[in-house]
């Protein structure tokens, strides 16, 4: 049987104003043919289908096409979409005739033009493909998901976790589409909308609402007749005409009870919404007058508002509180800033140099704040291998400000969240009572040495005050930006 793979992926925050471009892709992998079979495997969504397909005894040709993956950044450009759309139907067109497609998207991809570019993209391919060959689509769970999505593609299939497991989803969406050619079952879906949104701080899937929502869906999966139940908690920084969380539910040949547990599975994350709104965040004061006085680090401190994948990378916000109490433990933080980090590397090792850093990319929430300290290490062009592919962190300086270690960055890279952003350079995790990592859930890699996490309260792009934004284009009413008190499921999205 003949197999065709492509990916498209970008989550957007439509509040951050910096287009994303094609560079921004380039810089993450675009590959093609033959090239996605030998960079992917054993990674992410496309490694996981490799990986099912290692355990099939079908013989399948496997048709590699297009695939184009980046971190969050702003709505994508249209000429960039524009190519993406070109170079996926072009190559599709070539690999026909084909028995079912693996089309790896996020779920959450706007452009300048459209905001639900993954419909558009679904419905492209599926005009060429025609209504009967199976196309099955790996997303994130924090996926916005609409209705030409539902129309175009065949099964939908969502993270099961959070921190995301990007292969366990495509390895799931993959044995669903060999179940699909092996004509095993005919697919019935049922769908749910929920009017509502809800900041970052509960989307852990390991405790709190998150884990009883998801819990709940693994549980259904596990009915006679159940293929797959999808939860998408949307992720919050997406004003777009269909905002708003969802559930997906396929059953075989049961529309009636593929409807009742999305229905279900809609009314419980709205019985429970009030506790996915629950937070610990501390204001920057308090949590770095917090984490300097703890007995021991290390101490996470989680820069909520400027995430390093829809945020700015760039914001000062805690650094400029740490200088202003004048902290006694030592702390380590990131800042994306690429004239810094060449003017750090240009003055060289040992030299003590003033600068003007961060407050550049994002200039609505965050301001520039001067610094002086020795440069004590540089580095050019370290590329890793992370949970999200491969990262380039391009020029890196550390300096020195005595208690501060500051790291500026040239590269908008998910590096900037891993501790190798500083060992790198020399510095020792053992070392530092505290740790700025700018995401609002991902703190994983630093679980070696994490004694506590703080949830800081900071301002931005990614922040969890939600009501900071000006929405213009969600659908009204949806709770908590408006007063709606009630809701049930209608099986009619």
């Amino acid at each position: 049987m003949r197999i065709g793979i492509a990916e498209v992926s970008q989550e957007t925050n439509t509040f951050n104003t910096i287009p994303g471009t094609l560079k921004a892709f380039e810089e993450r992998g675009i590959y093609y043919g033959e090239e996605i079979l030998e960079k992917l495997r054993g990674m992410m969504a496309i490694g996981g289908f490799l990986d099912a397909v290692e355990s099939e005894t079908n013989d399948f040709q496997l048709l590699p096409i297009f695939r184009a993956w980046t971190q969050a950044g702003g709505r994508l450009e249209t000429r960039t979409l524009e190519l993406f759309h070109q170079k996926l139907i072009s190559g599709l067109k070539q690999i026909l005739p084909i028995d079912g497609l693996f089309l790896s998207l996020h779920g959450a991809l706007a452009s300048e033009k459209i905001d639900d570019a993954d419909g558009f993209l679904l419905a492209s391919v599926r005009q060429v493909l025609g209504p009967d060959v199976p196309i099955v689509v790996p997303l994130d769970h924090h996926a916005n998901i609409t209705r030409l999505m539902i129309e175009k593609a065949t099964v939908l299939v969502a993270h099961e976790t959070q921190p995301h497991d990007m292969f366990a989803t495509g390895r799931k969406a993959a044995e669903i589409l060999f179940a699909l050619l092996r004509s095993e079952f005919v697919p019935a879906v049922g769908w749910e909308k929920i009017p509502m949104i809800s900041p970052q701080d509960q989307f852990l899937t390991s405790h709190g609402p998150m884990k009883v929502w998801f819990d709940m869906a693994r549980d259904m999966e596990r009915r006679p007749g159940v293929i797959a139940t999808s939860t998408f908690p949307m992720q919050p920084w997406l004003d777009v005409e269909e905002a708003g969380w969802a559930t997906v539910v396929y059953t075989d040949r049961d529309p009636d009870l593929a409807r009742h547990l999305a229905i279900e599975l809609a009314e419980k994350a709205w019985e429970l919404r009030e506790q996915f709104w629950v937070s610990d965040r501390l204001t920057p004061e308090e949590a770095v007058r917090k984490a300097d006085k703890a007995r021991e680090g290390l101490i996470i401190l989680s820069d909520m508002g400027d995430a390093s994948g829809g945020g700015s990378s760039d914001s000062t916000c805690l650094l400029g509180e740490m200088m202003r109490q004048n902290i006694r433990g030592k702390a380590f933080v990131p800042l994306l800033d690429p004239e810094a980090a060449e003017r750090a590397m240009t003055a060289g090792i040992g030299k003590q140099i003033t600068l003007t850093v961060g407050g550049k990319r994002d200039r609505v929430y965050n301001k520039p704040v001067e610094v002086t300290g020795r440069v004590t290490a540089v580095s050019r062009g370290l590329k890793i291998t992370t949970e999200w592919g491969m990262s380039d962190l391009g020029k890196t300086a550390l300096l020195d400000m005595g208690n501060i270690k500051l790291v500026l960055a040239e590269n908008r890279s998910i590096g900037i969240r891993h501790p190798i952003m500083y060992t790198h350079l020399g510095l020792d995790m053992n070392d530092a009572q505290m740790v700025v990592v700018k995401t609002g859930s991902n703190f994983q890699n630093f679980t070696r040495w994490r004694k506590e996490l703080i949830r800081v309260d900071t301002p931005g792009w990614s922040q969890s005050n939600l009501k900071a934004f000006h929405w213009k284009r969600a659908p009204r009413p949806i709770w908590p930006l408006d007063d709606l008190k009630s809701w049930h499921g209608t099986g009619r999205p």
